[in-house]
């Protein structure tokens, strides 16, 4: 008979394996006398470390019945003067009570386990807890032993403190800048240090490099006894905290720490003594208070202050990705590089990973924690690695100094008591330099494998090695194509072709930032034009289409890229090479959206827009592209590490099922216990000009329908199969209209000069221009401007006006405020950008137009095909709005022409209500009976599928844009 083994054999199994995988925690089980008060108490498994919250694991066999009690109990005890905010509830499957070999069977089974944590602490100084959260909500999660290794590493971060310690070192940095506002004289060569401008925000980030020098001082000097601590050197008792400040960091540049410390010592020596004192006696005591939390030097604390003050965002559109986002990006590309043993040292140590517009580091450092958090999984201690990650495995490069100081602090934080020699952190030019020539940054280096950097420059706040005091302005760096095997970018978003501050000189945007001329603007322009030749760069794509050629041309064959980026990437009309690319030369593609809205629907800080994640591998000369995607669409940004790691997991261990073809069944689902946090799909890549449809949906069953509709295959969710009806291109049943600047712009020579007053009835050119949801809630719109025909212009004029149609195509539509996808106006007019023309040689068309277009299928058409880059909002190019999915009217016969202009003709006074109101609005679905039953003659069941449909697509976040709806569906009987 088996034997049934006793839960603390099975504890101390688990914590053996645990230790193993954990080398720089200590893991102890079933002992007592640890938890300070309770001397009896013997949590099953106890997991510390130096700088870490206590972590516990209270384990039962499945099905657990206590274990979630007891885990509730644990929180708020302290171990080592430290309190326990992360208690783990785990179960053993029953087939480890039964087996011979306890320590195989744990480290096989399937665990099962949840997490408790200090959700809201009561005031000080007791600091009672008043609520707990669980993670996941509800049901648990599930994995192997290295799984549960790597979710206590992430709960053991003492987040609590280091949000209130990033809160007080704001403060402190927000009082060195009060102090430096009082001291102008040293502000100008405090500016040129770091290669910014003389502005507030220059002097809150002179502040933030000196605090977190401070910070680092404080841990190195607990580490080498000869570093005597902060306050030695600057605290309130020493008379000159200036000088013994500065010889202590030149002490401490001795031993190591270049980056960090070499730019630190050069500010604190433009100020004076006093002034100095002032700073150094307010941080000193802020850093004091920080390092009694433990939590002196983690790079989380390091990330989450200077990405509140990386300066000129506007242009270089510096981002910050959110930590959580960088550890999903991070997981997903560390998850496809194939055939690397990341237990291995030698392995890890042949490894290059790239970031060519790194800011602030997150990115590498999610990489970082990746590779090493696998590499202690197999046993080895992470310190061990560190130098060599630093010097040989991580490459940085970034056009702002202050952006590589925070990267190198970042990275060197991750093992602050181990040395390394140089690192691979490179200030790459940007802008005019002293010889007259302009450079785009990292981005010279689309046509070369070398460029010159501003790498360990004389200037002491562009130096980025560890030790040396090298005294050549400029080097050359190497940074070989097809060297890396992995590239990963969350990019500069900018476009070289906005005109939005053309008053202030800002002609090409991408180039404007560190104040550049005009004319430096134009060269820049010119010299990216240049680089970029024969890539899928497009100007109107921005920067971030040049660093997606960019990585291409760097990565390996069977390497990994992988990207932040703005969510037209995958749908937007510019990008269309950048999707080529992509189909033609990768495998194993992964493309993570959010479905949600405003700040959740980016991965990134402050852009205001819907990003998007793509990872994917590099083929080599005997490989094929996939030409499909794994598309996850999630319901929200993660909010946590927790949650990205999770997400994470599901998507690499899931298995794709559904795919784009099966019908309207939906995706496959992303869980987090029992919560399902998105689907998952499996699309094809095969219209690179139109897009890939396939992302930021919530429910790919519309998804699905959408698809089908585009094939002229009518097949509605809950329906065993589909309808065929007639569906065509927009440019192969009609022709679209020009773009409004031939007819208006100066530089286009347009005939007309626009007056935006509504027209008299007499008015000879009559134009629909602009939006007004209040005034388009009916198909019959009325011109709201006028043009008038330039002297000498005429003929020209008369070529144009022969474009005019009484149909219009809204190319940026709000669902959230405006009814129409279609405007009918009842004298031939003129269509502005936002509502061109749309001409059909059967002027019957007009009517069967403008009823389709705002019927639900061709909202859903609309839809699908368009961007949905923003909440609510979608649009399409003049170009794009030539393949839309529209009813082939050429098919229809003239009994249903007739029925068209019959049923278009009673909705002449009806109002319909905003689209994303579609499944409630009673004319809409008026509007769909007609068009399903009367016009395309189909039946009543069809008719209702419609209705439902209404009600999937109006639910979609990017249709109703966080709006509130009504519970039920409207249905015209």
């Amino acid at each position: 008979m088996t034997p049934r083994q006793h839960e603390q054999n099975a504890n101390n199994s688990l914590g053996i394996i645990l230790q193993g995988m954990m080398t720089t925690f200590d893991v102890r089980y079933e002992n007592t006398r640890i938890i300070e008060g309770h001397p009896g108490m013997h949590p099953d498994i106890l997991i510390t470390a130096d700088g870490r919250s206590p972590v516990v694991v209270e384990a039962e066999y499945d099905p657990a019945g206590t274990a979630e009690a007891e885990a509730r109990e644990r929180l708020g005890l302290r171990v080592n003067n430290r309190p326990i905010e992360a208690v783990i509830a785990l179960r053993y499957p029953p087939e480890v009570a039964d087996a011979y070999d306890l320590a195989a069977a744990v480290a096989a089974a399937p665990l099962s386990y949840c997490l408790f944590t200090v959700a809201k602490y009561g005031p000080a100084p007791h600091r009672e807890i008043q609520r707990v959260a669980r993670f996941p909500e509800t049901g648990w999660l599930r994995g192997a032993p290295s799984d549960l290794a790597d979710f206590i590493r992430l709960v053991s971060v003492p987040h609590l403190a280091v949000e209130q310690a990033t809160d007080a070192l704001i403060t402190g940095i927000d009082g060195v800048a009060a102090i430096l506002d009082e001291v102008p004289g040293c502000t100008p060569a405090i500016a040129r240090l770091l290669g910014m401008d003389d502005v507030p925000q220059t002097r809150r980030m002179a502040g933030a490099i000196i605090a977190n020098a401070m910070v680092f001082h404080e841990r190195i000097a607990r580490i080498y006894p000869a570093i005597r601590p902060l306050h030695l050197v600057c605290g309130n008792g020493v008379a000159n905290p200036l000088r013994e400040t500065v010889n202590a960091w030149q002490q401490i540049l001795e031993v190591n720490y270049w980056s960090i410390f070499s730019i630190g010592k050069n500010l604190l020596q433009q100020l004076t003594s006093m002034d100095a004192k002032r700073i150094l006696n307010l941080l000193e005591l802020i850093v004091g208070n920080i390092t009694n939390t433990g939590i002196d030097n983690t790079h989380d604390l390091t990330g989450r202050v200077f990405q509140r003050l990386i300066s000129d965002r506007k242009y270089l559109a510096t981002f910050y990705t959110l930590p959580p986002s960088a550890a999903l990006l991070a997981r997903l590309a560390v998850a496809k590089l194939n055939n690397l043993d990341l237990g291995d040292a030698n392995a890890i140590a042949r490894l290059r990973v790239a970031d060519l517009a790194c800011g602030t580091g997150a990115l590498l450092s999610g990489f970082y924690e990746q590779i090493t958090a696998r590499y202690e999984q197999s046993g080895g201690n992470p310190a061990n690695i560190h130098p060599v990650m630093i010097e040989e495995v991580l490459y940085g490069c970034d056009v702002m100094p202050s952006a590589i100081h925070i990267t190198g602090s970042t990275l060197s934080g991750m093992q602050p008591g181990i040395g390394f020699d140089n690192s691979r952190l490179y200030t790459m030019p940007y802008g005019r330099l002293d010889d007259g020539s302009v450079k785009i940054g990292s981005l010279e280096l689309l046509q070369s494998s070398s460029a010159m950097t501003l790498f360990n420059t004389s200037d002491p706040a562009q130096r980025t090695g560890s030790i040396g005091e090298e005294t050549a302005a400029q080097v050359n760096v190497d940074v070989p194509d097809m060297g890396y095997d992995a590239v990963i970018m969350n990019p500069p978003f900018t476009s070289n072709t906005k005109h939005y501050d053309a008053d202030a000189g800002v002609q090409n945007a991408a180039f404007a930032a560190f104040n550049a001329s005009k004319a430096d603007q134009d060269k820049m322009a010119a010299q990216m034009q240049i680089m970029a030749a024969d890539t899928c760069y497009h100007g109107h794509a921005g920067l971030a289409s040049a660093f997606a050629a960019l990585a291409h041309r760097k990565v390996k064959p069977r390497g990994v890229v992988a990207f932040v980026l703005p969510f037209t990437a995958i749908n937007g009309a510019s990008w269309a090479k950048f999707r080529e690319m992509i189909a033609g030369h990768y495998q194993d593609i992964t493309i993570v959206s959010i479905s949600a809205n405003s700040r959740n629907m980016s991965f990134s800080s402050d852009t205001g827009i819907a990003e998007c994640l793509l990872i994917a591998r590099k083929i080599a000369e005997d490989e094929k592209p996939d030409s499909r995607a794994v598309f996850v669409s999630l319901s929200q940004r993660p909010p946590g590490l927790l949650e990205a790691s999770e997400t994470a997991k599901a998507i690499i261990a899931a298995t794709i099922t559904r795919h784009l073809e099966d019908g309207p069944y939906g995706g496959d689902p992303v869980t987090i216990g029992e919560s399902t946090v998105g689907e998952m799909l499996d699309a094809p890549l095969d219209d690179h000009a139109n897009g890939w449809g396939a992302a930021r949906i919530a429910d790919y069953s519309v998804a699905q329908t959408a698809y089908y509709l585009a094939a002229g295959q009518l097949w509605l969710p809950a329906e065993p199969q589909s309808v065929e009806i007639p569906i065509a291109q927009l440019n192969q049943v009609g022709q679209r209209g020009h773009d409004s600047q031939l007819f208006i712009s100066a530089a286009h020579k347009g005939p007309f000069i626009l007056n935006k007053r509504r027209p008299s009835r007499t008015v000879t050119y009559p134009a629909l221009w602009n939006h007004s949801a209040k005034n388009e809630t009916r198909m019959i719109c009325q011109p709201d401007s006028q043009l008038r025909v330039r002297r000498g212009r005429e003929t020209r004029a008369h070529e144009l006006w022969a474009t005019a149609s009484r149909v219009h195509l809204n190319r940026d539509f709000t669902f959230g405020s405006q009814a129409l996808a279609v405007a009918f106006t009842e004298r031939e007019s003129i269509g502005g950008r936002v509502w061109p023309n749309v001409i059909f040689d059967d002027k019957r068309c007009d009517y069967a137009f403008s009823l389709w277009g705002n019927s639900t299928l061709g909202l859903l058409s609309y839809w699908w095909h368009s961007s949905r880059q923003q909440s609510s909002k979608a649009g399409m190019t003049i170009r794009q709005s030539e393949t839309l999915p529209t009813l082939d009217f050429r098919a229809l016969t003239d009994d249903q022409l007739a029925a068209a202009e019959t049923i278009f003709n009673e909705f002449r006074q009806l109002d319909l209500k905003p689209a994303y109101l579609a499944d409630a609005d009673p004319n809409r679905a008026l509007l769909d009976l007609r068009v399903i039953r009367d016009l395309l003659g189909l039946d009543h069941a069809t008719y209702r599928a419609v209705r439902r449909l209404a009600a999937k697509w109006c639910a979609e976040p990017s249709v109703h844009g966080g709006k509130p709806r009504p519970e039920t569906a409207e249905y015209a009987e």
